[in-house]
């Protein structure tokens, strides 16, 4: 039976999951956040925090 976890708790998952694949992999930002998207089963807030949450890091960079 699969764990139902809260919404912001996947958004986390999701943005751990885009983190470690941006270090082993070569795809796009744009790529791996559909990816994740569609793996976590996130919203489109969520995906939109995504967005805006890898503009901001990669600002910081």
């Amino acid at each position: 039976m699969a764990t139902i976890m809260p919404q912001g708790e996947l958004a986390r998952k999701a943005v751990a999951w885009i983190s470690d694949q941006q270090q082993e992999s070569e795809r796009k930002l744009s790529f791996l956040i559909d990816d994740a998207a569609m793996r976590f089963n996130l919203g489109p807030k969520d995906v939109e925090f995504l967005i805006r949450f890898f503009e901001e890091q990669s600002k910081e960079d």
